[in-house]
């Protein structure tokens, strides 16, 4: 006759420490993994949109934020973005000052770094090698962020800016993709072909989506001897 089989569990050792080959929190080889900073990043971004908005000054949401308020996943980096106009930099950051966020200057001569939550926060005044203008915050879409309303840069202007940071040291097109992938109808990939068909890097990230057939093929490469797709 088969006995039962008794299941025992290790008892907990002083001091609370985990009993040998107890569960221990998931780990990498390097270590534990890395802190989810999804929500403290989103609380941030609500904290400075609220002060912005106090100054009057347009502005508008950028960056992977940004992205997440169009409908992508949430990928946070470790910051949170926000364009102002040059001429609105000071106000921004007293604003900012005021409300217990401690701003400080960067290497860069086109943004202020600040920090609030234990998060960073980057008041860009150039976004895509261009000065940020009443014209680009004026095609900014107002959305709600975490359930609080503020201007976000339009999905057109941020992919603009990802093309624009392209280099040879940096040229990850692993991010880029989704962002096409799910934003491709709010997109004017007519415009970026207008701007970026002249840069080897951009090119390239263009003529991949065509080829994955994310967007329709741009005219002038409808009769440049390939077989069609």
């Amino acid at each position: 006759m088969t006995q039962p089989v008794t299941l025992k569990t290790a008892p907990p050792t002083p001091g609370g420490l985990a009993a040998p080959g107890a569960l221990s929190p998931p780990s990498t080889a390097d270590g534990p993994l890395p802190k989810d900073h999804t929500q403290a990043i989103l609380e941030t971004t609500k904290q400075v949109a609220a002060l912005l908005k106090r100054t009057g000054k347009p502005f508008a949401l950028a960056g992977s934020v940004a992205a997440f308020a169009h409908g992508l996943p949430a990928r946070f980096q470790h910051d949170t973005d926000f364009c102002v106009r040059p001429e609105d930099a000071e106000t921004a950051i007293e604003a900012l000052e005021s409300g217990g966020i401690a701003m400080r200057r960067a290497p860069e001569d086109w943004l202020v770094k600040g920090r609030a939550g234990g998060e960073e926060i980057d008041l860009i005044f150039e976004l895509a090698r261009r000065p940020v203008d009443t014209e680009l915050l004026g095609r900014a879409s107002v959305k709600a962020v975490d359930s609080v309303w503020m201007p976000v840069l339009s999905p057109t202007d941020l992919m603009e800016s990802r093309l624009a940071a392209l280099c040879e040291h940096y040229c990850d097109f692993g991010d880029l993709l989704p962002m096409a992938r799910m934003l491709r109808e709010q997109i004017d990939w007519e415009r970026l072909d207008r701007n970026h068909r002249s840069a080897p890097l951009s090119d390239a990230f263009l003529y991949l989506l065509e080829r994955l057939r994310i967007i329709d093929r741009r005219p002038e490469r409808a009769g440049d001897g390939e077989a069609p797709l």
